[in-house]
């Protein structure tokens, strides 16, 4: 009889984790996958003992995991007990500096968006998207905080409608990554397209660059920036190629390539050969759309950026955003060593970019972007304080979609239906569920941001000074960023006149 009884049982725990669209896992996994909800709530306990702590796993600590998913589902992210780091014996801790007679102006509060979605804690960028260069349809992004390049192919159908959503919901951008617009980049949320070396969805016969279908796509699409992507950190000056079994109906369609062919992204952009000719195709697609246009590189030789800095310094030419990606970066699948030893880690890529420009000139014409593991409170403060504008996430991102960090994006076979074209595991990925997890995690992150930076006496991340962070040594030593990375007074901040656009702004929104 309790042999029934407990079969009865399970069928019923099966036919409710496969109908439930809370889980991804329970719903691709059902009754096995409640063992993985059952180990991670005694994780803490058994790792105590016989695995590891709280900060040793990579990329992301069981910590900063559980900080993105509690915010994410609007659950407690507190911590009790303390800090359980080394503070005195960890090396390249960040501190920052809080004002001891109180913190910075607290404008903060609601701000009502499109088809009256609530937008809580507002976080504007401090500069003008364009404004610089006069394009026709310059903007201020109305979020700080944005959703990185992640291309349709490298995720599902469902993370990029939770993605694409999301960013409507919490009113941030949404890049696209280089793999084109899908239809699922097309669910309320305003876009960066970031055009890469394969020119999906504006491409020739032949792979080259298209004027017209990329006209045509900036037309039917809710575009407000483009952007040329030349290099990510996580395998930059490497091309790319996505196997014939891969290029589906509907792969073949977004991207402009041919059914069932192996698509080979080269290493280096086919429309423009050095600096000078890139300046000219970029002036030539803000001209032709109005746009703001830019450029996404990770940071390896200095001569690509001192060309840049000292075409620019004419004034006649320029590029309107600068997005800066770390070589801590993230990606679907690269080679080991691309991985591990290509491009500089973000805080000394950026820095080393920033001064470039800045001993040139013209860092006040240009929106700083960061991204590489920028997607937590205290990294996201060091990168505001060493000058970047807007902050991208990425695998933050699709943690709150639902990635447990099972690494194994590069096998299409990703358990939570995030990073693969598995029918079955894309099916147990929900994506209205999974969109308000993206709007509550960016929400959460503006917020902490905006705290920390009122701890430190000002009213935006965007008016942070290198001085207001501290890196332990782990010799009871610290240096500033002003000092670690040699900025000159008053680097790192907007001008004089933005930053007091963007004090008014904060206030109206109060």
């Amino acid at each position: 009889m309790w042999f029934w009884v407990l079969g009865l049982g399970l069928m019923a725990v099966a036919l409710y984790d496969v109908l439930q669209k809370r889980h991804a896992i329970l719903r691709s996994f059902p009754i096995i996958g409640h063992f993985r909800y059952l180990l991670e709530s005694v994780g803490p306990e058994l790792r105590q003992y016989i695995v590891t702590d709280n900060n040793e796993e990579r990329p992301f600590t069981r910590h900063q995991r559980r900080w993105i998913y509690a915010s994410s589902k609007k659950e407690n992210n507190y911590f009790g007990f303390g800090t359980d780091n080394d503070l005195e014996g960890t090396s390249n801790f960040i501190i920052l500096k809080h004002r001891v007679m109180g913190g910075g102006h607290q404008a903060h509060g609601e701000a009502y968006g499109k088809a009256g979605a609530l937008k809580k804690y507002p976080l504007p960028c401090a500069k003008i998207l364009g404004g610089p260069r006069g394009r026709a349809r310059a903007f201020r992004p109305r979020s700080a905080v944005n959703i990185s390049a992640m291309s349709f192919g490298s995720l599902s159908s469902a993370a990029v409608i939770a993605l694409n959503q999301g960013a409507e919901i919490a009113g941030c951008l949404h890049n696209t990554g280089e793999g084109g617009i899908s239809p699922y980049h097309q669910r309320g949320g305003e876009l960066v397209w970031q055009i890469g070396t394969g020119y999906f969805g504006c491409r020739t016969d032949d792979g080259g660059f298209n004027l017209d279908l990329f006209l045509e796509r900036v037309e039917a699409n809710p575009v407000r920036a483009v952007e040329i992507k030349l290099s990510q950190g996580a395998k930059p000056g490497l091309g790319g190629m996505l196997p014939g079994a891969k290029v589906t109906k509907e792969i073949a369609e977004i991207r402009g390539v041919p059914v069932g062919e192996d698509v080979y992204s080269p290493a280096a952009h086919s429309a423009f050969k050095n600096v000078d000719e890139m300046l000219d195709f970029v002036e030539m697609l803000a001209e032709a759309t109005g746009l703001p246009i830019g450029i996404k590189s990770a940071v390896g030789e200095h001569h690509f950026w001192e060309e840049l800095a000292n075409l620019m310094a004419r004034k006649d030419r320029g590029v309107d955003f600068i997005t800066i990606d770390g070589g801590e970066g993230g990606t679907g699948a690269a080679p080991l060593a691309f991985s591990d030893h290509v491009a500089l880690p973000f805080k000394v890529g950026f820095a080393r970019v920033y001064r470039i420009l800045a001993e040139s000139g013209v860092h006040e014409d240009v929106v700083f972007m960061g991204s590489g593991r920028l997607g937590l409170p205290a990294a996201a403060m060091v990168a505001f304080a060493l000058g970047c504008d807007t902050i991208n996430v990425a695998r933050e991102a699709m943690m709150a979609v639902g990635c447990i960090q099972a690494q194994r994006c590069h096998t299409g076979h990703c358990p939570t239906g995030v990073a693969t074209q598995n029918r079955w595991l894309v099916r147990g990925l929900d994506p209205t569920w999974k969109a308000a997890r993206v709007a509550n995690y960016v929400t959460t992150l503006r917020k902490e941001i905006l705290q920390l930076s009122r701890a430190s006496g000002v009213g935006h991340p965007g008016l942070l000074s290198g001085d207001m962070v501290e890196i332990l040594d782990g010799r009871f030593g610290s240096t500033t960023l002003t000092e670690l990375f040699a900025y000159r007074p008053g680097w790192g901040f907007p001008s004089e006149a933005d930053r007091r656009e963007i004090m008014e702004v904060m206030e109206s929104l109060a």
